[in-house]
């Protein structure tokens, strides 16, 4: 009797990793444009010169990104991630043109993690998202886009000198294999580091933002791992 359900737990067991669902990532990136829209201040040259410095470099706090959320997150998923070797290794992929591309000055800001493509998601955004769905209908159900990014925020300030702080955002977009929205979800966390206003004008030397970047990635990496389950727990039924 117990070789019976020895036999029949294991049975069940590769019955329901047959049934797991599978997704492809297909856009992991960054931006290093900091938006400043809360302190009204978005045409400041300064933003500008903060993306040209390549010093200025979110490559590792991508990563940081990156690996959370292939070891950790994914293991909360109700579905699999098909191998990041299986998309970006693609030819289909690889020769990819995708629509909405950030041309010029935008596009050299946007950092994309190696092997992606910078690949538009979200409004007007459906060639992308029905093309990449398309193109990897025969392994993956849907396909799945993910970014960072970083604005600042307001601390305390009196006169318009004070203290500012970094938010960070994730984006994590999920897509069926015709190309239809299953859910798209962005959660945001501010840093415990703080920089300075002064004047009404924020100090923005890459020295000073870089490790405000760090600390509220470390923020929205601990809000995601306890809230992300159940962001996601709905999917696997509509996939």
């Amino acid at each position: 009797m117990k070789k019976i359900l020895l036999i029949l737990t294991v049975l069940f067991a590769l019955t329901s990793s047959a049934q797991k669902k599978k997704v492809a990532v297909v856009s992991f990136y960054t931006d290093k444009t900091i938006d400043l829209s809360e302190l009204g201040l978005n045409g400041l040259a300064a933003v500008t010169d903060l993306g040209s410095n390549p010093n200025f470099n979110l490559l590792p706090i991508l990563e940081k990104y990156h690996n959370a959320f292939f070891n950790d997150y994914s293991k909360k998923f109700p579905f699999d991630l098909i191998p990041e070797t299986e998309v970006t290794q693609k030819q289909e992929y690889i020769d990819y043109v995708p629509h909405f591309d950030k041309e010029g000055d935008a596009g050299k800001y946007i950092i994309n993690y190696p092997g992606y493509k910078y690949i538009y998601e979200g409004i007007n955004g459906s060639a992308n998202e029905v093309a990449t769905a398309t193109m990897f209908k025969d392994n993956a159900d849907g396909v799945l886009f993910t970014e960072i990014h970083f604005a600042v925020v307001k601390g305390f300030a009196v006169g318009g000198t004070g203290t500012i702080k970094m938010k960070a955002y994730a984006r994590i977009a999920l897509y069926d294999k015709n190309g239809k929205k299953l859910f798209a979800f962005n959660e945001g966390a501010t840093s415990k580091k703080t920089g300075t206003i002064v004047g009404g004008i924020p100090v923005l030397s890459f020295d000073k933002v870089l490790p405000m970047c760090e600390s509220a990635l470390d923020e929205l990496l601990k809000d995601l791992d306890g809230r992300i389950e159940k962001m996601v727990k709905k999917t696997a039924n509509t996939l």
